[in-house]
């Protein structure tokens, strides 16, 4: 072998090696997506297709075709939960945006306490959802609560207001926690893209006379486009896929008022055992996210575009 092949081979056998280190860096995370998301995925549509209960669990099911999916489309409460799933998530898809915005306004400014008052916001978005849920009872507890307390003295209401245990209120009820745990989120994801725009263009549109709600709605609303694109598909997938906080505050009730589609699943495979309805359902959810994301892609593609 010349001096020529050598270098070859050696050169051969380098990219070889690095090839093989690449890969393996990537075997960690390929098997974690294949065991913890792919799997569970497959095995849920697969779960859907089957009549399976606590009968014959352990055997593996029988093969029903689509006699599940007839099924929860029969039942009247897979609509009420699906109308429930759509207000709750439209509510606080719009309110922590608008809420979460005005914080990211307020924030980017500079005066005393900023840092302090940011980070203690943020406070309130690592906490667990179930400590929320639990605080959140508390609070709108029917006799013994803060906010009919509150509401009392102030002479907004006469009476107690039964917000987590009535079917008119219950939905108003997990929906305002679920804000309340949410805010923190889309303000820290505004304020990042907020930091990003140029001063410049604000300087330049003050000397040419535009005023703060002109410079918001000709500058700063289409330059944070990208950003609240992917804050609202973020936002959506979260808030469509609540369960510990409804669990906690009003499991599914009262009269299936809170019931939305993961309580709906939840709900059908581990209080009724009905697994393969239940898995019938999480197809729904898996369908509807992916329908979101196409969406989701599309306008990216055409923000990128223009």
């Amino acid at each position: 072998m010349n001096t020529k092949q050598k270098v070859k081979y050696k050169k051969n056998s380098k990219k070889k090696m690095n090839w093989i280190t690449d890969h393996l860096f990537l075997f960690p995370t390929i098997l974690f997506f294949l065991i913890f998301i792919l799997y569970p995925i497959l095995y849920n549509i697969m779960l859907s297709f089957k009549k399976m209960d606590v009968s014959n669990f352990m055997t593996g099911g029988v093969w029903a075709g689509l006699a599940n999916y007839q099924a929860i489309f029969s039942d009247p409460l897979l609509y009420k939960a699906l109308l429930n799933s759509f207000i709750f998530t439209f509510a606080c898809i719009v309110i922590e945006f608008i809420i979460g915005f005005a914080l990211a306004l307020l924030f980017r400014q500079k005066f005393p306490g900023v840092n302090f008052m940011r980070g203690l916001i943020l406070v309130v978005w690592m906490l667990p959802s179930v400590v929320v849920g639990v605080l959140y009872k508390w609070i709108m507890a029917g006799d013994s609560g803060v906010l009919n307390f509150v509401l009392t003295q102030v002479g907004l209401i006469e009476e107690n207001i039964l917000w987590v245990s009535s079917e008119q209120f219950a939905l108003i009820a997990v929906t305002a926690a679920n804000i309340w745990h949410g805010i923190p989120f889309y303000m820290i994801i505004l304020l990042g893209g907020l930091s990003t725009l140029p001063r410049d263009l604000y300087e330049a549109a003050k000397i040419d006379g535009a005023n703060g709600w002109k410079s918001f709605l000709k500058i700063t609303l289409p330059l944070m486009k990208p950003t609240v694109l992917v804050l609202l598909m973020l936002g959506l997938i979260n808030s469509f896929k609540v369960f510990d906080l409804i669990y906690v505050m009003t499991g599914g009730g009262p009269l299936d008022a809170t019931t939305v589609i993961p309580y709906y699943a939840y709900k059908l495979s581990f209080l009724q055992f009905n697994f393969g309805e239940g898995g019938a359902v999480s197809g729904i959810m898996l369908i509807l996210v992916i329908i979101l994301a196409i969406v989701y892609l599309k306008l990216m593609q055409k923000e990128e575009a223009n």
